[in-house]
């Protein structure tokens, strides 16, 4: 069956979307790139974006033909329309950093400053993407909910530890569903419409995080989720989805951005209980 192939950027994205779940594992994998690094896409040979994906280019362009597309060609030029009006990509904003920090290191200073460099880069991506009405909504779910309830786990843990200390500082009533002694699932079923649960993920999504979401979503419970993609497991779920696109990390992805975004949230909360638009400030802990 051929379709006709979308003309607009946001076209191709809902048709990407709509058709993920159906998708085989390759070319759910090449979805993942395709929306998280449209830039990329944009200006590199489908050869070079293959090596990246680990995919060999002939799958690209057969995904290309089942969107509709002649070849990967077309459907890259759909991408190239949009970058006449877009910020740099990732790639590109890491080269103008490590010129701007006096070019490459070497030895232990080099893994230093490359780190810097890919965290700046996050963290311009997370700015320059990010929607105003997302943190308006993400920060009314806060203010509104009885409970807010946390879960990430894995390398997500450090983002929902530093929620819950935060959060509870604020005075707002916070349960980690922690997944010591198995309990995270029998916790999350504690949960009411009135509450609202946090979710932190990011591929590969632990399982459990993924069926606590499922089960609260069906039973009316909010959720606000910081993830790695449109594409995640909680895009359907979610009231609110921040999507922090994964970028790749010689040694670990790092968690800059996701820290960052989670201390924005509770900064605006703080700002709205408050009603401090100039200052908002979390309780001091000082010793006895």
């Amino acid at each position: 069956m051929s379709y006709r192939p979308p003309e607009s950027y946001e076209e191709l994205i809902t048709l990407i979307h709509d058709r993920y779940d159906d998708m085989s594992k390759s070319y759910q994998k090449i979805a993942l790139y395709l929306t998280q690094n449209p830039n990329d896409v944009a200006v590199l040979s489908v050869n070079a974006i293959g090596a990246k994906c680990g995919i060999h280019a002939s799958s690209f362009v057969r995904y290309a033909q089942s969107l509709g597309y002649k070849g990967f060609k077309e459907l890259q030029a759909v991408f190239q329309r949009r970058l006449s009006t877009a910020a740099p990509g990732f790639d590109a904003r890491v080269r103008a950093l490590e010129a701007e920090l006096g070019g490459a290191k070497e030895g232990e200073l080099g893994f230093l400053a490359d780190l810097v460099a890919r965290d700046v880069a996050s963290l311009k991506d997370l700015l320059s993407n990010m929607e105003s009405g997302n943190l308006t909504a993400a920060a009314e779910l806060m203010e509104q909910a009885d409970t807010i309830y946390l879960i990430g786990q894995l390398r997500s843990a450090p983002v929902v530890e530093l929620l819950r200390y935060v959060l509870t500082m604020l005075g707002k009533r916070t349960v980690l569903l922690d997944p010591g002694g198995g309990l995270a699932t029998h916790m999350a079923k504690a949960s009411r419409p009135n509450d609202l649960l946090m979710v932190v993920s990011f591929r590969f999504y632990a399982t459990e995080v993924v069926n606590v979401a499922e089960e609260t979503a069906r039973r009316g419970v909010p959720i606000v989720a910081i993830t790695d993609s449109t594409l995640s497991p909680y895009a359907k779920l979610a009231k609110v989805l921040f999507a922090v696109p994964e970028h790749e990390y010689t040694f670990s992805r790092s968690l800059a951005a996701p820290m960052c975004l989670a201390q924005a949230l509770c900064v605006i909360l703080a700002s709205r209980l408050q009603k401090n638009n100039n200052d908002p400030r979390i309780p001091v802990v000082t010793g006895p």
